[in-house]
């Protein structure tokens, strides 16, 4: 067995005496990350199940279990070794009563249909020893109608000893009579997500075990559930440094949508934050008219209003402006996820987009982070059906996108420029726009031509193609129409 450095002792105290504590981990800033939802990825024989599953090919419910499991993950680490991910995301893994496990019941059990805990040290062990990195969803706001505490209050009301783990104003909770609203805070007003007390000490030091906990047993850090809604002063401050104590190398990062929150600039509380804001503006540009409006969400961090070039430009400069440099290197740079329609769906089924947001996500300063499917062309609308299985039957694979998929992740792991923090627009004129990616004779340029009509790009200082296609004429790049290229600066 080789020599692992998650683990050892000495290893361990030497990035704790290296990794100053308000900075990301200097991993981060080298990964590609590949979300998983585990019910819709894979499912694995191994693993039985209580009962009768949704068929896996037909679209998904709002309560549809489609089995997946943690050893389905493990029998596919294939796919994702081939496509060059090194780093995996997954949704929430504790026990629940819905398929997606944001309703959590035991924040200390992976839930059975997956696997168990054995499943999960399983995947941690065979991850770790490919090179590949694994972070858990974190939902600490809110739990669920089946929590054992809540639960606890809805028999008992007054007399439960967990009375002040939620924020109740009244009883009998009713939880489940949906013809009025809950006597409870809970998210968005919902009563199955009941939210947490977090200025009762005792809620505040079960989330820390947890977190403590989880983080012991060997994850890589923590995707955080809707962060900014626990407003308890010096929560995250904790939850970082307690985190950071039994892994220095921990990563973490918010579902923060708009730019810039303090929660990720102060180096105090988190890492970096999903960059849906990068992520639309990509998609804006790539897929302008194309944008099917009604897949559009009521969030206006994620805007899809079809842009040009210097629109995209001045969208991204803002973005990258809102964050030091070191918090853009550890964004996760998404195009789509369970909360949003797929990419694919979201451009009318044009695959041109896909590949062009592909190209400019792939080579942002940041971690990308690749939405399961989207590599081999999978569609789906909005939630539920952004959440559709995993096509297993590779004749159902957009293989051409999968490909170029491939070779953009292996040309950000060859070229250091795509992995560093210097990025600026050297050109952006109608729907062409070129950027420069490092500094020096390793500096790179990334081009696309979102348009429709053959362009000459003025670009005098280009030299090799390192991807795509275009061509070199002189002081001239010429770009077909919706394609892109990565050159060399010399």
């Amino acid at each position: 067995m080789g020599h692992d450095t998650r683990t050892c002792e000495h290893c361990v105290a030497a990035r704790r005496a290296e990794t100053a504590p308000d900075r990301p981990p200097a991993w981060v800033s080298e990964a590609v990350f590949y979300q998983i939802l585990p019910d819709r990825f894979a499912m694995s024989d191994e693993v039985p199940k209580p009962g009768p599953l949704h068929p896996w090919d037909e679209p998904p419910t709002f309560h549809s279990y489609a089995g997946g499991d943690l050893v389905g993950i493990i029998e596919h680490l294939d796919h994702l070794e081939r496509l060059g991910v090194n780093a995996i995301y997954l949704n929430p893994i504790f026990k629940s009563a819905s398929p997606h496990r944001y309703h959590t019941h035991d924040y200390y059990a992976v839930d059975t249909m997956l696997g168990g805990a054995a499943a999960l040290g399983d995947l941690l062990g065979r991850c770790h020893s490919r090179g590949v990195r694994v972070i858990l969803d974190g939902v600490f706001n809110h739990a669920s109608r089946g929590f054992l505490q809540f639960n606890d209050i809805a028999e008992n009301g007054r007399s439960s000893p967990y009375w002040d783990w939620f924020h109740v104003h009244d009883w009998p909770l009713l939880p489940y009579d949906e013809s009025r609203p809950p006597v409870y805070e809970a998210w968005w007003g919902m009563k199955a997500l009941p939210k947490f007390n977090t200025e009762n000490p005792l809620v505040r030091e079960y989330l820390m075990a947890v977190a403590e906990h989880w983080t012991g047993v060997g994850i890589d850090g923590w995707r955080l559930d809707v962060p900014e809604e626990i407003k308890t002063e010096g929560f995250w401050e904790e939850f970082r440094a307690r985190v950071r104590a039994v892994n220095p190398d921990a990563y973490i990062v918010g579902e923060v949508w708009s730019p810039g929150s303090p929660l990720c600039t102060d180096g105090r509380r988190l890492d970096g934050a999903m960059n849906y804001a990068l992520g639309s503006a990509i998609i804006s540009f790539t897929a302008g008219e194309r944008i099917d409006p009604a897949l559009r969400i009521g969030n206006p961090w994620y805007d899809l209003s079809p842009s040009d070039a210097a629109g995209y430009a001045s969208r991204v400069e803002a973005i990258l402006g809102s964050y030091p440099g070191h918090v853009n290197l550890a964004n996760l740079n998404v195009l789509d996820s369970h909360d949003t329609a797929r990419i694919l769906s979201v451009a009318g089924g044009d695959k041109d987009t896909v590949l062009l947001a592909a190209l400019l996500q792939l080579t942002h300063p940041g971690a990308p982070c690749i939405y399961y499917g989207t590599e081999v062309g999978l569609p789906g609308g909005l939630d539920p059906d952004s959440r559709r299985t995993f096509p297993w039957d590779e004749a159902r694979w957009d293989h051409d996108l999968l490909d170029a998929y491939r070779d953009l992740v292996a040309l950000r792991a060859s070229t250091g420029a795509l992995r560093s923090a210097r990025y600026s627009t050297v050109y952006a004129d109608g729907q062409v726009h070129v950027s420069l990616r490092g500094d020096g004779p390793e500096a790179v340029y990334v081009l696309v031509n979102a348009g429709t009509e053959t362009v000459a790009v003025p670009l005098e200082a280009a030299g090799t193609l390192l991807w795509g296609e275009a061509v070199v004429q002189g002081g001239t790049i010429k770009l077909a129409p919706r394609r892109g290229a990565v050159l060399s600066s010399s």
